[in-house]
């Protein structure tokens, strides 16, 4: 008798299909000069929005484009590469230099990042369930746990 599979929550497009879809957005984010690819958060749908982050190795600037909603005056993100198992690289490069820019539909804004912890990560998660009623079942695919990332404006800009 075999063990039963653990149940790992939805099922995921191929890895593949992912990194191709998430460059084709930010294809049409810069063929479109920015005109294309970011919106606001709404009462149902979380936002999009382009991080810009220094590489950690490389120093050199590089972009991202993930979801977002906001929580009074800061924003809120995951770090979870598509729910791949690892890490994303925005998020390696903000922990190694947590001053980042954000573009929004609005403009651009500077921000210091951080990942959420203890009452404040599981708030702002059960958050971001109301626009993904499946998000703990895509958590559940990765080995590591999910960071909600907080971005705090900065009094610079």
């Amino acid at each position: 008798m075999t063990e039963p599979k653990p149940d790992l929550g939805p099922r995921l497009p191929p890895r593949w299909f992912i990194r191709a879809f998430w460059a084709l957005h930010r294809a049409l984010y810069s063929i479109t000069g920015g005109r294309r690819g970011l919106r606001r958060p709404t009462e149902k749908n979380w936002g999009m929005m382009r991080l810009r982050t220094i590489g950690r190795r490389s120093g050199a600037q590089r972009a991202a484009i993930v979801g977002y909603y906001e929580d009074g005056p800061n924003l809120v993100t995951m770090a979870m590469n598509g729910w791949g198992d690892p890490e994303p690289a925005w998020w390696l490069n903000a922990q190694a230099r947590p001053d980042i820019t954000a573009d929004l539909v609005d403009g651009t804004r500077r921000f210091h990042v951080r990942a959420a912890e203890g009452e404040e990560r599981e708030r702002l998660w059960a958050r971001w369930a109301v626009y993904d009623e499946g998000l703990d079942g895509w958590a559940r695919r990765r080995s590591r746990q999910t960071q909600v990332v907080v971005l705090e404006p900065r009094p610079d800009g």
